[in-house]
């Protein structure tokens, strides 16, 4: 076995599922996005070259070792400019040369090239658990290398924020490869800019968290909401199909929808918040926002726990969690109906939402929905598990510094 084979072997799962802008978070990217379509905009040819750029890196990402002359065809671009390319991509140490290749014909050696997958490393943090502030070190091909959490039941506001700061004071020194840099989910609506509008279990109101970040440890930072992570995370590493809806569950209750391959953001940023959305007109109780009967008050972890707790018999606990699934399966008919999804995966606590929560889920949408339109959809939690967040935060950093997912 070849060192490049051993290397090969030994990383994660490889994000392969987003286009290669698609999973973009950040304003900037947006806004690079934006520029690109514009009808009659004029292509300058420092746009030309980055784009030329993301194509080779994507296409050494996704690729098993090519030579310039695969890249060149693979891409579409003439030798000299993939040659060009090629030579600062290595000069910047992002791209690696792994030796002749073995078939390669006498006289004419091809030396394989390939994305320098452990030269970095992506810090991403998942900020959804209602117990702890998770974090994880990778490697650029999402293989976890270090792990980390902080405590946080009960802690909201500014001591909330300086609780995200130890936990990245920790993994940063624990990083062996430099730092690319941080991607961070978080729940409630996060903007464009990585502003965390409004997260009412957190008690975040419009706190610029991504310019905070990057100030304090100056580096590249995306902030995006933790179930828009975990949709990107399950398109990239989980093999989820390009008509989706991610439901996360933890702290309180998100989604991520994706259509067409690509996340949908809404007016204000805020599709897929159903966590707040009054289940059913029977009342129920008092949610975080102030309204009562919000599909947080049925399915949140802290919520659900408490109801559980109370619970006498096994029966009690199955008619806890199956009426939960009720719930949910009442908020997604509209959603699935509408977009005519093809699959809902749910995130988080596994020993929470399996089982008589999802059985109660599916009954219930497929009650509502039209067997001829969507009966083939498929309902499942995540293959990813507590990682799912942390993973989609790692797709966003390799999209917003490289433009490769």
């Amino acid at each position: 076995m070849t060192t490049h084979e051993a290397q090969r072997r030994s990383t994660g799962r490889r994000a392969t599922g987003l286009d290669p802008l698609g999973a973009a978070t950040s304003a900037t990217s947006h806004r690079a996005l934006a520029g690109a379509v514009r009808p009659g905009a004029r292509v300058r040819p420092e746009h030309a070259r980055r784009h030329n750029r993301a194509l080779v890196l994507q296409a050494l990402y996704r690729g098993d070792g090519m030579s310039r002359a695969d890249l060149a065809r693979e891409v579409g671009l003439t030798r000299v400019t993939i040659s060009d390319l090629v030579a600062d991509l290595i000069s910047e140490d992002l791209v690696v040369e792994l030796g002749i290749r073995p078939d390669s014909r006498p006289g004419k050696p091809a030396t394989l090239l390939d994305i320098n997958r452990t030269g970095f490393s992506i810090v991403g943090l998942d900020l959804s658990n209602n117990s702890a502030f998770r974090g994880v070190v990778t490697d650029l091909d999402g293989s976890v290398l270090e792990r980390s959490e902080v405590p946080v039941t009960g802690v909201t506001g500014e001591d909330a924020v300086a609780r995200v700061h130890a936990l990245l004071d920790d993994l940063l020194g624990r990083a062996s490869a430099p730092v690319m840099g941080i991607g961070v989910g978080s729940p409630g609506i996060v903007d464009l800019e990585g502003v965390v509008v409004s997260a009412p279990n957190l008690v975040w109101h419009d706190v610029p968290l991504q310019r905070l970040l990057a100030e304090r440890y100056s580096l590249p930072v995306v902030v995006a909401n933790d179930a828009n992570m975990a949709a990107i995370g399950e398109r990239s590493f989980g093999g989820a199909s390009p008509d989706m809806m991610l439901v996360r569950v933890g702290r309180g209750v998100g989604s991520g929808i994706v259509v067409g391959g690509q996340v949908v953001y809404g007016s204000g940023f805020a599709a897929g918040e159903i966590g707040h959305v009054v289940v059913g007109t029977d009342g129920g109780d008092e949610c975080a926002c102030g309204k009562a009967g919000c599909l947080e008050t049925w399915l949140a972890s802290p919520r659900l726990e408490a109801n559980l707790a109370q619970a006498a018999t096994e029966a009690e606990r199955e008619q806890v969690l199956r009426e939960a699934g009720e719930r949910l399966g009442i908020s997604l008919g509209p959603v699935v109906g509408a977009l005519n999804l093809g699959e809902v995966v749910l995130a988080g606590p596994h020993n929470l939402l399996a089982g008589p929560l999802l059985e109660g889920t599916s009954e219930t949408l497929r009650s509502r929905t039209m067997a001829e339109l969507h009966g083939d959809l498929t309902l499942r939690m995540t293959s990813l598990g507590r990682d799912i967040v942390v993973l989609g935060a790692v797709v966003t950093v390799l999209t917003g510094q490289l433009g490769v997912s």
